[in-house]
């Protein structure tokens, strides 16, 4: 069998079945989050907060302290930033204190931290050198230990996740050139050998495949020991086919690593274009059945995103203590510039938002930690509204910090004063709205789990493949869901004065949840009314789509933030001003989702598409005179059609 030499074509209905089919299809868990994009504010979810196992905080604290030691005394981020590579010794350093095991058991050697100290160790290397917290993350949050942790078999995790844990960094490869977030396209192939026939189910210990590709985009890829690979598997007999997740030794014959990316931010980043040319893999390596490669992808990352937001979180921690620091050692017209109301405002938006971005990743890493819980979408809102709001946080630093924000650390140095790296944070939380699912993919990926419910029982009626008799069943099941779903929208614990009474102290944090319960009722109702407006079409509203995750992400937030201060105060660990922020918090999100209510039907959608035909039209090509394009050279797409890698291999693994 030969491999295929084009990638493949297909319809976007297609693609979307491919979609589809990766989605985890059953809810076997309550979750908060979905509950409240249908309109039922379940407080009784997450409150009260739930804690850690006491073994747990303390292997975990003891684990911190050895963290910060490293950072503060072996990791140098100017030379990381200057060098734009993190120094090997560095990380072998990372190696020998156990960090590339922290979420692996310690039957196999790692550490058994739980998510939420593994979000805290993240949060504290980022705050360090963000390109370090990238690899550590990308080796452990979608390489090849959570995957395996989730779907391999007990050789499997035998043979690689003590590897693992101590000596081998990995990587996970599913981007290529001309795919992203449509997996369908996906042109990397793996071809069964004809000596070693599979079966389509588990894995086997005899058999082999060979794959041929181009995968770019490969973080962690230039130094990785090992590789997750999906691939395309044909259909043939005795092999079901589809994409397909592969265990790859990174130094197989025919890998070829043949750039080292270089970004805009995330200098010491280990990222690249790594192409397969007959590379042969045991078909023992292979994950899970055939074509089940993006659904373990993306059951990996409903806990794996929860690892950018915690970095997420640090660097708002950061940005609250260089604005504090700053803002009153700096004057301006006789007093410090952070008593000028035009300052104080930004100074009050990351003290508020840092509090309820983390109050949002423990309570979710926590749940996941519990396992009591559905959190796809608690952690998809998490990695949506952390990348977003640590993007705000450090754009509003830089200019707290003026002409000294726009500055290089470097350069502030060198004319003696503070080397405070405010735009390279900024340069380095901007990829985080673009990888590991893009802000726009995330409101698309989240709103298909909002809208769950509605499909299952209505999703016959807009089908244009269902039977007259597939529509009427359809229905009849619709009408008794709604008859039954639709009076409860009406009204709730939020029009009752007293309802949550255990959050009013000092401040007083009920009226907020009484916010979030009735604004649930509310999205929900204008959901069912989008989906009565629109019915099929739905699915192309991406804008009306995008507000309603929005309106989510606010309300889960400010219901994080309520629940977080009570959890402290009921500690005695700061109480009154947890209070204090998660209220700050509330009121600044509550103006956000009154606009954000305004625009579900108040916006230029309309318009935006025609004007966007007839960009591509060349109607108003005219406006793009008068500029010179200093772009250079080269196809829009590089080509990435398999064959034998051309190029230097610029793999090095550190050893």
């Amino acid at each position: 069998m030969s491999a295929p030499t084009s990638k493949p074509t297909v319809t976007e209905r297609e693609a979307r079945q491919v979609a589809e089919a990766a989605r985890e299809q059953d809810w076997r868990k309550p979750s908060f989050a979905k509950e409240l994009f249908l309109g039922r504010f379940r407080l009784d979810l997450i409150h009260p907060h739930p804690h850690p196992a006491d073994d747990d905080v303390q292997r975990g604290e003891e684990f911190l302290a050895k963290l910060r030691d490293f950072c503060e005394t072996k990791i140098d981020p100017a030379r990381v930033e200057r060098e734009a590579q993190i120094p090997d010794e560095v990380v072998d350093g990372l190696k020998e204190l156990g960090a590339l095991g922290m979420k692996i058991d310690t039957k196999y050697g790692g550490l058994g931290l739980t998510q939420v100290y593994y979000n805290k160790a993240l949060a504290l290397v980022g705050s360090a050198s963000p390109a370090i917290g990238a690899l550590l993350s990308a080796h452990q949050s979608i390489g090849v230990p959570q995957p395996l942790k989730l779907f391999g078999t007990r050789e499997q995790k035998d043979t690689f996740l003590p590897r693992c844990a101590r000596t081998d960094i990995s990587a996970f490869l599913l981007t290529e050139p001309d795919v992203g977030s449509d997996p369908a396209r996906l042109a990397t192939s793996a071809v069964p050998d004809d000596g070693g026939p599979s079966r389509s189910s588990g894995a086997e210990t005899g058999g082999e495949y060979i794959l041929d590709g181009v995968k770019l985009w490969t973080t962690n890829g230039v130094v990785a020991d090992l590789l997750v690979v999906m691939a395309r598997v044909p259909k043939s007999e005795g092999h079901r086919g589809g994409i397909t997740a592969f265990v790859v030794e990174a130094s197989s014959e025919g890998i070829t690593v043949e750039n080292r990316n270089a970004f805009m931010g995330l200098r010491g980043i280990e990222n690249g274009v790594t192409r397969f040319h007959r590379v042969r893999v045991p078909a023992a390596n292979r994950i899970g059945p055939e074509g089940a490669g993006l659904k373990i992808a993306l059951t990996t990352l409903n806990t794996g995103r929860l690892s950018l937001p915690a970095m997420c979180v640090g660097a708002g921690k950061w940005c609250l203590k260089i604005a504090r620091e700053w803002s009153a050692a700096r004057e301006q017209w006789g007093k410090p510039v952070a008593l000028h109301e035009a300052v104080g405002s930004k100074i009050s938006f990351i003290a508020a938002t840092t509090f309820a971005l983390e109050a949002v990743v423990d309570l979710s890493s926590q749940m996941a930690d519990e396992s009591r819980n559905d959190i796809r979408i608690e952690a998809a809102l998490a990695k949506l509204y952390g990348s977003e709001m640590a993007w705000r946080m450090a754009d509003e630093l830089v200019q707290i910090r003026g002409g000294r924000g726009f500055e290089t650390a470097a350069s502030l140095k060198a004319r003696g004063e503070r080397a405070v790296p405010a735009e390279q944070l900024l340069r380095d939380l901007r990829i985080n709205r673009i990888f590991e699912g893009s802000t726009e993919i995330m409101h698309l990926l989240i709103a298909r789990e909002a809208v769950d419910a509605h499909l299952a029982v209505a999703g016959d009626l807009i089908d244009p493949d269902k039977t007259l008799s597939d529509k009427a069943r359809a229905g009849a099941n619709a009408g008794a869901f709604y008859a039954r779903w639709l009076p409860r929208l009406v009204a709730g614990p939020g029009q009752l004065p007293s309802s949550y009474g255990e959050f009013k102290r000092e401040v007083d944090l009920s009226g907020h949840l009484r916010y979030v319960e009735r604004h649930a009722r509310k999205l929900a109702r204008s959901t069912f009314y989008a989906m009565s407006r629109w019915q099929g079409r739905m699915e192309t509203k991406q804008g009306f789509l995008g507000r309603v995750v929005d309106i989510g992400a606010e309300l889960f937030a400010m219901s994080a933030a309520c629940v977080r201060a009570e959890l402290l105060r009921s500690r005695g660990e700061y109480g009154r001003e947890a209070y204090q922020l998660a209220d700050a918090f509330c009121r600044q999100a509550r103006i956000r989702v009154d606009e954000l209510f305004g625009r579900l039907w108040s916006n230029t959608d309309d318009l935006d598409r025609k004007v966007v035909k007839g960009v591509l039209g060349g109607v108003y090509a005219w406006l793009e005179q008068g500029v010179v394009d200093p772009s250079g050279d080269g196809p829009w797409i590089a080509d990435a059609a398999p064959g034998p890698s051309s190029r230097q291999n610029v793999h090095r693994p550190i050893r």
